[in-house]
């Protein structure tokens, strides 16, 4: 018969997963497996994944344990660095291949090369962009190194999103012998009441059921028509769409999320606002179409410049880590940050572009930090934003240096949300 094993990556979800469906459809026995890879430390000194980001996939994936077990199936949790995982699975079982999806990124990229290396065949489907690579106007190779041109190119060709599609009716049953015991739940870290992502609750949990609640409230609300006019507020729950997490992990999709947003416009009409939304899900495949094209230059300490590492300041670092660099908008949004796993969009660029140009310190640190503590962390829109602020990007403009004092201005003029965090 035949075998596989399902590794669940950052697609935590059952519905519009490509690559879990073509797992259905060549498997009789099919194992679905979460590994936990292990906790390490970062160069900086502090752990990969901060309790607010391990708390929200550790809901997400029990989860998705428990929509596994109503169809039937199970999920089963591995602990530990995956390669190694899944090669001792894989031989227990005598399965001789895995399907998941394709993250491009270089440390997922060189996991998948490792199971190959080791005998395994692994059959990695693209699928957590809004287009497909087949559907846009250019090879990936010649993709525009400006934004704006690839937005444009994309728009002129009228380049539709990716077919939502429909979770498996059932799945193939799981092989003989395999135990599959209980996920074990996470204790959350205190739940603060100033957050703008309260993701302890179970409407921003970050699994899958209750993000299509979302979608839908978001919409039904009518909140899409004033996400241009609000994007930039920098601490209420409503301000922003808050779709970043669920499409982080994988439990929301963004062909989804548009297909939503274009039933939207269909029945209320487009406007600037529901055009925005799309612009960002434009930025989001951006940076993942990037990542094809450039691959690891993206992850040099002078990202696609070349030449030498950037200076840093060890202890203007940990005092921006700390938010206690003695300005108050920065040291409100790091303060926001480490109690919550959140920032808002402007404030990730503000705070990103004082670290880099004010402190003088390696971006590699601030990507780092953002990448512990973010319970929507996304490695290519992480890398690419970074990569955007320090001007080691594909940006014309060489870099964003953000007027702390002027940021303030526009955006916390009342002063409020350096109260609220101060």
């Amino acid at each position: 018969m035949s075998t596989l094993i399902y590794w669940f990556r950052q697609d935590l979800r059952l519905a519009d997963n490509p690559a879990l469906i073509q797992a259905c459809k060549q498997a009789q026995v099919l194992l679905p497996v979460y590994c936990a890879a292990p906790q390490t430390s970062t160069p900086w000194g502090f752990p990969r994944k901060g309790p607010h980001r391990l708390c929200m996939e550790n809901t997400a994936v029990r989860a998705l344990a428990d929509q596994l077990s109503a169809k039937g199936s199970a999920l089963l949790h591995l602990e530990g660095d995956p390669v190694e995982q899944l090669i001792a699975l894989a031989r227990r079982l005598s399965v001789k291949k895995i399907i998941c999806e394709r993250i491009a990124a270089p440390e997922e990229e060189a996991q998948v090369e490792a199971l190959r290396a080791a005998g395994l065949q692994v059959e990695d489907h693209w699928q957590s962009s809004l287009f497909t690579l087949e559907s846009l106007p250019m090879h990936v190779d010649e993709l525009p190194d400006v934004f704006s041109s690839f937005r444009r190119s994309v728009e002129k060709a009228g380049t539709a999103s990716r077919k939502v599609l429909d979770a498996p009716a059932a799945l193939p049953g799981l092989p003989n012998g395999v135990t599959v015991e209980a996920i074990p739940c996470l204790s959350p870290p205190d739940t603060d009441p100033r957050s703008a992502l309260p993701y302890q609750t179970p409407a921003f949990d970050g699994s899958e059921q209750p993000g299509h609640q979302h979608l839908q409230q978001y919409f039904d609300r009518q909140l899409a028509n004033s996400y241009k006019a609000t994007r930039n507020n920098l601490s209420a729950v409503d301000d922003s769409t808050k779709f970043s997490p669920r499409l982080a992990l994988g439990s929301l999709s963004a062909p989804q999320v548009d297909q939503a947003l274009k039933a939207f416009e269909a029945a209320q009409g487009a406007n600037d606002s529901t055009y925005w939304i799309f612009f960002e899900l434009l930025w989001r495949d951006y940076f993942r179409f990037l990542h094809l094209k450039y691959g690891r230059r993206l992850y040099r300490a002078s990202g696609l410049n070349g030449g030498a590492e950037p200076h840093h300041n060890p202890q203007g670092f940990e005092r921006w880590c700390r938010g206690d660099t003695g300005e108050a908008l920065i040291d409100a949004g790091m303060r926001e940050l480490a109690a919550t796993g959140y920032l808002s969009n402007r404030m990730r660029q503000i705070v990103a572009s004082y670290l880099i140009h004010e402190l003088i310190s390696d971006w590699r640190a601030g990507a780092a930090w953002f990448e512990s503590q973010l319970v929507d962390y996304d490695v290519y829109s992480n890398q690419g934003n970074w990569l955007y602020i320090a001007g080691h990007g594909t940006d014309p403009r060489g870099g964003r240096h953000f007027n702390t004092a002027k940021q303030a201005n526009d955006h916390d003029a009342d002063g409020r949300y350096r109260r609220l965090w101060g």
